[in-house]
């Protein structure tokens, strides 16, 4: 196996070695956006074979799909916006529609408090649509995003986000302030617990990602707001290990 294709076991052993680093400006290959999107969504409570436990995570794609993209990300994180504006839209309709990689979103509340609020809104707005309409989770999630502002100036305060949650359909704003008030803290645990777990295998940023095959065990690690053709990369090496 190459430098560029770490196994998990190097993972856990904390030698994670990237196949791309940075925030550079990138264009993509596709028109579509974000918000155009409409990828399929389940939930799982079991823990990968990479070692992530899946409850509570919104996770993109076929259940079936032969290889995992674990994303850590922060709604506060202007290369995560980045990301999902640019990049995104090409590896679902490249790699997640037609039922070859599937993405695990994992919060990283990176930039502070508001990092945190908005990660346990996203675990309450999930965990109500997950079962009769975990589509609605995108709608929301892209919706947050579209109002991403300048890093901890309010924009993601509890008053603003059940502001923008008002704005989505098929996500209940009294729900989802209920939430953030009585499972808080619950919720906050979690997030934590995988902020931890991510430091185990060399996360320390957003947006981070790792290209897993639960079959070989190989996998890769990206970092920053990076283009198509890096994931191409990425997954075909890993596919090849």
């Amino acid at each position: 196996m190459s430098i560029d294709q770490p196994s998990r076991r190097a993972f856990l052993a904390g030698s994670v070695v990237t196949l791309g680093a940075g925030g550079a400006y990138y264009l993509t290959r596709s028109d579509d956006t974000a918000q155009h999107l409409s990828p399929s969504f389940h939930s799982s409570d079991e823990t990968s074979a990479f070692g992530v436990d899946l409850g509570g995570k919104p996770i993109m794609g076929s259940r079936a799909a032969p290889l995992e993209i674990y994303y850590w990300t922060d709604f506060q994180c202007p290369f995560c916006e980045q990301f999902e504006r640019e990049t995104l839209p090409d590896l679902v309709r490249e790699y997640v529609e037609p039922g070859d990689v599937r993405i695990v979103f994992v919060s990283l509340p990176y930039f502070g408090a508001d990092s945190m609020t908005a990660a346990v809104a996203g675990k309450c707005v999930w965990e109500r649509v997950r079962d009769d309409d975990p589509g609605a989770y995108w709608d929301w999630h892209t919706a947050v995003f579209d109002e991403q502002g300048e890093k901890n100036s309010g924009w993601a305060s509890t008053d603003n986000l059940l502001e923008y949650t008002r704005s989505v359909d098929g996500v209940d704003a009294d729900a989802l302030e209920s939430c953030l008030e009585d499972r808080r803290s619950e919720f906050e645990a979690a997030v934590e617990a995988d902020a931890e777990r991510a430091t185990e295998f060399g996360i320390s940023g957003t947006p981070s990602f790792v290209v897993f095959d639960p079959e070989s065990e190989a996998a890769g690690s990206l970092t920053g707001a990076q283009p198509p053709e890096r994931f191409d990369d990425a997954i075909e090496r890993v596919r090849d290990a």
